[in-house]
């Protein structure tokens, strides 16, 4: 019962929050119940809607709390979906929250253990370094084993995460029915999905050896490329809600002008990152895919000095060969202005309903981006291409698949931040590389050689029986074709006899009328 009440309390304060932010607003003028609209309208009374819908919009996320303003940062992920207004405000949500207390944190860490805080840590600093939605870190220094003195930084789930995000999620999926049968928009925006997709992200968030496993798959991807720096996990001290990992010494990318006066290069920096982006996703199809500000450091340690250090490895996207295909294909047609060939290749993936006319699509593809040509290609956006290029297909009846929106929102992150670093930053001529590239081992020798090499185990394997198999296989063939033919004599002779019956029946049929003719004939002379 207390717990019903929590529950329901909880839902006025949702719901006085949405109306006091105006966030009805956002659905109202759809609804076709004048009844709710009044009501809002008497609820609502006095309060002000001077600021813009999306600031709004995240300022009531931010005062319901850490769930609602990851969902927010999920949802900002979702440009398919959201008007650009409140894309763009949504993504300025930072894991900027209110710490919760160094004392529940270390008995988080005990319990974790199993062991007192001293007896793990010889320093552990109280006071966190970052905290977000989801946890928090601090940083400290190992005591005893293999890993004894060495600086770490400890991150820490948020306790009852997990009660909270139930009886949270719940509500969202209430509310989310509301808006799908209430607003006539809501068919498109698809709020029960978009729930649906968070309820996934936030379960996958909530399990730290995960994360932990995402940035080791990382790591060792990166390991050859000499540009990023990702932590090392330290698995003995892993668990699902506390994870220990190497600490980095760096400066957040987005304070520049400390940055510069450093010493460090930042057109260089800005180049840099595109291609660690392009690497991780025509390269290997495993991209870092939260790569805001607050995710990304530049080193200061003189070993790695100006090199990228990425951090929070909770949402990770992945590609397929069919997705890298796809999006190298369409970058390259882009460029080179073949919109058909864009267009052609909405149809060959099965995004667009194969009925769809080609030159109608591509019609629509060259409205969308002819206009990008009348710019020089430095200031051509590949993350807004990619957006447009999705809204359009929206329009043909498509729904994108969520690993590619995943992408667009991570290269309109990187683009924005070269650019800020850059200005000048010529994002096509870091890109182009890598697609041509990518686009030559497809269909070059060296797929074929890649393929042989991957087939090598399997075909030693069948080697050694070959001829063995090839003996067993002549001496049953014989009597197999004489088994297989037998039945297929014996099923043409049933179909002769068939054909036969049905032809002397024919001419039985025929004669009989000749003959009526004929008496008749006789009959009337």
């Amino acid at each position: 019962r207390t717990r019903r009440m929590s529950r329901l309390f909880r839902g006025v304060y949702i719901v006085w929050v949405v109306l006091r932010y105006g966030l009805d607003e956002l659905v109202l003028s759809s609804f076709e119940r004048p009844a709710i609209r009044l009501l809002t309208r008497i609820v609502s009374i006095g309060r002000r809607l001077d600021a813009p819908r999306g600031a709004r919009l995240r300022e009531a996320l931010e005062r319901l709390g850490p769930i609602f303003v990851k969902f927010g940062q999920v949802l900002s992920t979702r440009r398919d979906l959201l008007p650009p207004d409140i894309a763009d405000e949504l993504a300025h949500l930072q894991d900027r929250v209110p710490p919760f207390p160094s004392e529940v944190a270390v008995a988080s860490i005990e319990r974790a253990f199993g062991k007192p805080l001293s007896e793990v840590f010889t320093h552990f600093e109280q006071v966190p370094v970052a905290s977000a939605s989801i946890a928090q870190v601090h940083f400290a220094t190992l005591r005893d084993g293999r890993h004894g003195g060495r600086e770490v930084a400890v991150k820490v789930l948020r306790p009852h995460m997990l009660s909270a995000i139930e009886k949270d999620l719940s509500l969202m999926r209430m509310m989310a029915g509301w808006v799908d049968r209430l607003s006539a928009d809501g068919k498109r925006l698809k709020p029960r999905e978009v729930v649906a997709e968070f309820d996934k992200y936030l379960h996958d968030e909530l399990d730290l050896l995960r994360e932990a496993a995402n940035a080791a798959q990382l790591r060792r991807n990166m390991q050859g490329l000499d540009l990023v720096l990702i932590p090392e996990m330290l698995w003995d001290y892993c668990h699902t809600d506390v994870m220990v990992m190497e600490r980095m010494h760096g400066i957040p990318i987005n304070k520049v002008d400390e940055l510069r006066d450093l010493g460090v290069d930042i057109p260089r920096l800005a180049r840099d990152g595109v291609t660690i982006f392009f690497t991780q996703v025509f390269r290997d199809g495993f991209f870092h895919a939260d790569m805001h500000p607050g995710n990304i450091q530049v080193s200061t340690a003189p070993a790695t000095f100006g090199r990228y250090i990425s951090l929070d490895f909770g949402i990770v996207g992945t590609l397929t060969e069919f997705d890298k295909e796809y999006l190298a294909q369409n970058f390259t047609a882009f460029f080179r202005r073949d919109y058909k060939r864009v267009a052609e290749l909405h149809i060959e993936s099965g995004w667009v309903p194969a009925k769809t006319r080609v030159d109608e699509l591509e019609s629509a593809i060259r409205a969308v981006c002819e206009p990008y040509f009348d710019r020089p290609l430095k200031e051509i956006s590949l993350g807004m291409v990619l957006m447009r290029l999705f809204q359009t297909s929206r329009r043909f009846h498509v729904e994108i698949q969520p690993q590619l929106v995943l992408l667009q929102k991570t290269l309109l992150n990187i683009e924005g931040l070269g650019r800020q670093l850059d200005p000048e930053l010529d994002l096509w001529s870091t890109a182009k590389p890598f697609l041509e590239k990518w686009m030559v081992e497809q269909v070059g020798p060296q797929k074929l050689l890649q393929q042989l090499k991957e087939e090598a185990p399997q075909y030693a394997k069948l080697l050694p029986a070959l001829p063995r198999l090839l003996h067993d296989y002549l001496q049953r063939k014989p009597h197999e074709l004489r088994h297989e033919l037998d039945a297929l004599l014996a099923e043409q002779r049933r179909t002769n006899r068939l054909l036969q019956g049905i032809i002397y029946g024919g001419l039985g049929f025929l004669l009989g009328l000749i003959a009526m003719q004929v008496l008749l004939r006789i009959r009337l002379w």
